[in-house]
């Protein structure tokens, strides 16, 4: 994919996570307690919830397209800015493994969006 694509994708993404979501709905939503991520887009809660980030992608711990250096910096980033901290969350649906999709939100600022900006992760149309 080239890099004028991925640009536009980020805007769409921001633009409509903006709109889409309001000061009011934001705090209408449930909160929950993160233990721990297992990589940079897989995380538990403290009551056993698998939450999925939605509409991202960070790279793989394990498998042939594994890349560890980057798969471990993407869950230490994550783990450092939402593990045992309380965050809001919105959930969308489950996943094909169980996990609930959903957007996590600490201190009014999406989770997802700050992983995108911060280059651990990337768009993924899929959730």
């Amino acid at each position: 994919m080239n890099k004028p694509r991925i640009n536009l994708m980020k805007t769409f993404l921001v633009i409509f996570l903006v709109i889409s979501f309001s000061s009011e709905a934001y705090l209408a939503l449930p909160t929950t307690i993160i233990k721990s991520c297992y990589d940079g887009d897989t995380c538990t809660t403290t009551d056993g919830e698998k939450i999925r980030l939605a509409c991202i992608d960070t790279p793989e711990l394990q498998g042939k397209k594994a890349d560890l250096v980057a798969a471990k910096e993407a869950r230490e980033f994550l783990n450092a800015f939402v593990a045992n901290k309380k965050v809001k969350i919105r959930r969308i649906n489950t996943d094909r493994y169980g996990r609930t999709v959903a957007e996590l939100f600490k201190n009014n600022i999406n989770v997802q969006e700050v992983i995108i900006e911060k280059g651990y992760g990337k768009i993924y149309e899929r959730y």
